[in-house]
């Protein structure tokens, strides 16, 4: 009798993974991110918020330069808060700066009496001011190192020249004066610089995404 040969066991397939390989789809790319557009009630809003805090701001900077004027003191210590407060209160608006600038009179209505020194400062150091915010107005962050050295050119200048002009006017060659003085104004000027290109930028991509928005806005229609 002839033998037949064994039958060969092949691997048996799994059916169930065939099937699901055979019908799984094919990935779909993730959908882009799509930002959110800002509706025009969004953005009237936002900007009265600004507005607010820019007020606010403001007055409180005020607020704390009227009540350091009125607090008897060093006259270092009221000349560098003078001339800082009233640089910084102009961060808010321009009027703000000029009124802080007014302030610094405020000592001769207090009960106590301002230093002696504040009759030389404040026409002296009052008028260099007025024209730091001047020219501070007149144009962005480039006009700013013009507005420092015209501050320190008039206040050194008087320190070198005063003498000849009044015997007794000693006090602009003081080196308290002059460092007080000058350091309040670099501290003040500086924070208004980055403040201002901080601005710019800021303001270069909200109309950047104002195009995207605008462009966006058909599509999602």
């Amino acid at each position: 009798m002839t033998e037949l040969p064994e039958p060969t066991l092949t691997p048996a397939t799994d059916v169930n993974t065939a099937s699901v390989d055979l019908q799984a789809p094919a990935a779909q790319p993730l959908p882009a991110h799509r930002r959110r557009i800002r509706t025009p009630a969004e953005l009237r809003h936002r900007g009265q918020f600004l507005h607010f805090l820019r007020i606010f701001g403001g007055v409180m900077t005020l607020f704390a330069l009227a009540y350091f004027m009125w607090t008897p003191g060093e006259w270092p210590n009221l000349l560098l808060v003078w001339v800082l407060l009233t640089i910084l209160a102009d961060e808010f608006g321009g009027w703000f700066g000029y009124v802080g600038l007014i302030l610094g009179g405020l000592g001769y209505f207090s009960p106590e009496q301002p230093p002696a020194q504040w009759l030389v400062i404040l026409p002296l150091v009052g008028g260099a001011l007025f024209a730091v915010l001047l020219i501070k107005h007149s144009g962005g962050p480039l006009v700013l190192p013009f507005a420092a050295v015209l501050y320190a050119g008039v206040l050194l200048g008087i320190a070198r020249y005063g003498l000849r002009v009044d015997p007794q006017l000693n006090l602009p060659a003081n080196e308290t004066f002059q460092r007080t003085a000058l350091l309040a104004m670099a501290v003040g000027l500086g924070f208004s610089f980055v403040r201002q290109w901080i601005g710019i930028i800021y303001r270069a991509v909200v109309r950047r995404q104002a195009r995207l928005d605008a462009i966006a806005a058909p599509l999602s229609a």
